[in-house]
């Protein structure tokens, strides 16, 4: 006879702790070398504190005045970015949801080849050329502005509205485009919160894009221009005279390119608590 093994809710939640420490644990390392002193990264003292605390790494990350002008280009490029695929994803996502559109099942069978036979990178880089993309902040969002995989989340969720919902604003007068910003996206949030953040991600890492399209220095996202640094920090150089290790630059330029995106998981993890209430119930 099978018995089933039930583990207690504490053991469970410590359990989910401590392998949540072990995953922070590579992360407190790097945070805790950029404030470290340049000796002390080289002779293996940094744990998960800092040895000899020192701000010295930062300021040759920032004392350059092309970081701030690629910061600036990167959030923006993130913000109009995800607006602008949202809106795309959104509205393509809820017009493919509606079971009587002709040539549905083709449209859907031609984004989901995509996601398995994705574009080459030449084909792509002369399509851009030919629109005359080429230099320009609109490379960095217009080949990337829907995705498959978040198209077809978008779709799934649209599919899981109550059609009564949308059979009512239509008995009230609305048309579809009302329907869609009135009712439809508020009802979305939870699921576009999700995609959004993919997205967002996707803007704020974006370095291969910029590195194929971009041809001007200024235009450089800041992935591009840490990638940069570092090259520079190899090759010996240092802020004021002063010891450092090129290790703690390197760790520096991680934090201040990851610390951006990661404060947005606080300001929206109550709409991923809603998105995962909302699905158990419809489960």
């Amino acid at each position: 006879m099978n018995k089933k093994i039930r583990l207690s809710p504490t053991f469970n939640a410590i359990l989910l702790v401590g392998i949540s420490l072990l995953m922070l644990i590579p992360f407190l390392n790097i945070l805790a070398g950029s404030f470290s002193n340049g000796q002390a990264i080289l002779q293996g003292k940094v744990t998960i504190f800092p040895v000899k605390f020192t701000l010295d790494n930062y300021i040759a990350v920032l004392k350059n005045v092309a970081i701030w002008k690629a910061f600036a280009i990167t959030v923006w490029t993130t913000v109009f970015g995800t607006f602008m695929s949202l809106l795309f994803t959104s509205t393509m996502g809820y017009s493919l949801s509606k079971s009587h559109l002709k040539g549905r099942n083709i449209i859907i069978i031609m984004v989901i080849i995509t996601m398995i036979f994705p574009a080459p990178l030449i084909p792509t880089y002369l399509v851009v050329k030919a629109y005359g993309m080429l230099d320009s902040l609109s490379a960095l969002i217009l080949p990337s502005l829907i995705s498959a995989f978040n198209l077809v989340i978008m779709i799934s969720f649209f599919k899981g509205i109550p059609q009564g919902l949308t059979e009512a604003a239509t008995i009230d007068g609305c048309d579809e485009f009302r329907t869609y910003w009135k009712i439809i996206l508020p009802v979305s949030l939870p699921s576009l919160t999700t995609v959004g953040l993919f997205y967002a991600v996707g803007y704020w890492n974006s370095y291969m894009s910029a590195i194929i399209y971009l041809r001007n220095p200024n235009l450089y996202t800041l992935q591009v221009k840490l990638r940069q640094l570092i090259i520079e920090s190899d090759a010996g150089s240092s802020a004021s005279g002063m010891l450092m290790s090129v290790e703690g630059i390197k760790m520096a330029t991680i934090i201040i390119a990851t610390v951006p995106i990661l404060l947005i998981y606080p300001l929206i993890q109550k709409h991923f608590i809603q998105g995962a209430m909302l699905g158990s119930v419809k489960g």
